[in-house]
């Protein structure tokens, strides 16, 4: 199984952008089966879940991204999405997906999410 990130780049305070995970590997009816999730670091800061979409399509949102992140899925494509608006220097980072090859459950401290892919780099300044 392997995620390919995209979209990543740099945004000005209160701009937007919009990352894509591409997801190979995995059967479309096994990807619609699995939790989603994503996960950002950047430099001095542990990891961090950002969103985590189970099998129903429910998400939660980590931190601060709850009311300014959404996160969508295109089970055709194997594809999963993170919208981002309003966005701050602090939302600077490397952004990962993650899967959950094993449950449709998403546990809440994103325990059994692998990151599998190389990251987008999120840049938020002026």
């Amino acid at each position: 199984v392997q995620l390919m990130e995209s979209g990543g780049g740099s945004a000005q305070p209160g701009g937007s952008l919009r990352l894509s995970c591409a997801v190979s590997g995995l059967a479309v009816s096994d990807f619609a089966k699995y939790c989603m999730g994503w996960f950002r670091e950047s430099p001095g800061k542990a990891r961090e879940g950002v969103a985590a979409m189970d099998s129903d399509d429910f998400v939660t949102y980590g931190g601060d991204a709850k009311g300014r992140f959404s996160m969508t899925k295109d089970n055709a494509q194997n594809t999963t999405y993170l919208e981002m608006n309003s966005l701050k220097p602090d939302d600077t980072a490397v952004y990962y997906c993650a899967v959950d090859r094993v449950n449709g459950y998403c546990y809440p401290d994103y325990r059994y999410l692998e990151v599998l892919g190389q990251g987008t780099l999120v840049t938020v300044c002026t």
